[in-house]
């Protein structure tokens, strides 16, 4: 059934992920539902203007109005159940989108104009271009740097927007190996239609030589240790620091308690608010004394400082 939806469709390029075939398939289905109402419209339409015709003199015109509960209530129900089966279908295979795999490679991505600038973990840098492994997990955590921009790649059926001010996630794992086409799907500026790029899937010996090869300075999560010096972040939330503030040993997945009362779980998202907008997340007894670094720091240098956060105590994984 798979392997029949994806080549069903010849207005599409062949699906290559796992999820892909599902996409095609509710695509399928949405149109055949919309065929269907077109063609019980116009069926309604032309039967109604030819019987109806001038000149017919068998039409009933008295202008009585027959209702028939019985017909009505059968319409009304079975178009409702169709389409809440198709609203179902669709909220499932939207769900499994942001259900992400736990061993899902994560690769950090940032949007600027007029280009797509990715981070490996090991510190390798890619711009406009993205390898990455067959039949692995790919979790990618995406920012902009400006305006919103737009990740798509239609032969793995992904598209997702990627908003200024928040961090973003898809994931997918690639079937085949081979190159496929990135797009930007927003209007983001004047070079929009040439902020475009490529996705390189490679056999997994493959991949490892391609990342051997790359130039780096150190792991990205290194990087970001560095960095998280620099700031002067280590005065505060270092060993020995004589500022109270909340320890980042094994933060990363974790739930904290807010002062507010409720409950997040630390993850890019959450690491990423509070060094930009820590005011607005204070952890449980603790004071509102850590400066906002937004505008201050760009998004390559967040996704550093997030990397390194994640390093402290091992990844452990969000917990669902």
């Amino acid at each position: 059934m798979d392997n029949w939806a994806s080549h069903a469709n010849p207005l599409l390029p062949h699906g290559e992920t796992t999820h892909a075939s599902s996409v095609d398939l509710l695509f399928l289905g949405l149109v055949a539902s919309s065929i269907l109402v077109l063609v019980l419209l116009f069926f309604l339409l032309f039967r109604f203007a030819i019987h109806y015709r001038a000149g017919n003199t068998n039409a009933d015109r008295d202008h009585r109005i027959r209702k028939s509960w019985r017909l009505e209530t059968a319409w009304t129900v079975a178009t409702l159940v169709a389409f809440l089966a198709l609203f179902v279908w669709g909220a499932r295979l939207y769900l499994n989108l942001y259900d992400v795999p736990g061993d899902a490679q994560p690769i950090y991505v940032v949007a600027k104009q007029w280009m797509w600038k990715v981070q490996h973990p090991g510190g390798q840098r890619e711009i406009n271009e993205l390898h990455i492994p067959i039949n692995q997990s790919v979790r990618l955590i995406m920012s902009s740097q400006d305006v919103i921009h737009s990740f798509f790649i239609p032969a793995f059926r992904v598209k997702h927007d990627v908003l200024p001010g928040t961090s973003e996630e898809i994931w997918f794992d690639p079937r085949k190996a081979g190159v496929f086409h990135l797009f930007c799907a927003e209007y983001c500026g004047t070079d929009h239609s040439r902020m475009t790029g490529r996705i390189v899937v490679m056999q997994q010996p493959e991949f490892e030589t391609w990342l051997a090869r790359q130039d780096v300075n150190g792991t990205l999560a290194s990087q970001g240790a560095s960095l998280f010096r620099q700031l002067g972040c280590s005065g505060c939330h270092g060993n020995g620091s004589k500022v109270r503030a909340p320890a980042l040993e094994g933060l990363y997945g974790s739930r904290v308690s807010l002062s507010d009362g409720t409950m997040e779980i630390a993850d890019e998202r959450f690491i990423r608010d509070s060094i930009l907008k820590p005011r607005a997340k204070i952890a449980a007894g603790y004071q509102a004394l850590m400066p906002a670094y937004e505008g201050k720091i760009s998004e390559d240098e967040v996704v550093k400082i997030i990397a390194y956060v994640k390093s402290l105590g091992g990844e452990m994984g969000v917990p669902q």
